[in-house]
């Protein structure tokens, strides 16, 4: 090899891959857990969108009663992305109950992850709100009659 050649030997480059592959596994993983907390906050925060949107529904076009997710999008209190039931990875479904002799009209919305493990998981908790407001971390059960007794999850702390 000439003294005055200049560039680098084929070891000095592969030292700087072996670098450039080091950082990205420890990079990637962090980067991965950070879309997973990210999407779990947008499922928090539209869970709080489809309780006021209810909240409105009933004291405007409901009736006292509380609407699906075709009728708050109808109305205009959601959203395209979360009326088709589905943002950030997570699946929504709602469900209400109409208002009957004694027993106040409910509602419980309830979201949960489309993928919940592996590398391409979108989110790992479930997350669910009912007519009360409280969101909760843990599935909500559906509402089948307006007795407003639902079960499942425990409220969040955040």
């Amino acid at each position: 090899m000439k003294k005055n050649q200049k560039g680098f030997s084929l070891i000095e480059l592969l030292i700087v891959v072996v670098i450039i592959g080091i950082i990205a596994a420890i990079a990637i993983p962090n980067l991965l857990a950070a879309r997973r907390s990210a999407n779990e906050g947008s499922a928090i925060s539209s869970l709080r969108t489809i309780h006021g949107a209810q909240m409105t529904y009933q004291a405007t076009a409901g009736g006292g009663n509380y609407g699906t997710m075709a009728q708050l999008l109808g109305a205009g209190l959601v959203d395209s992305v979360l009326g088709s039931g589905t943002k950030s990875g997570y699946t929504f479904t709602l469900s209400a109950a109409a208002a009957g002799t004694g027993t106040p009209a409910v509602f419980a919305s309830s979201t949960t992850p489309v993928t919940g493990t592996g590398i391409t998981a979108t989110g790992t908790r479930d997350f669910g709100v009912a007519t009360e407001g409280v969101i909760r971390a843990g599935a909500i059960g559906s509402v089948t009659n307006a007795s407003g007794v639902l079960s499942g999850g425990s409220p969040l702390n955040n």
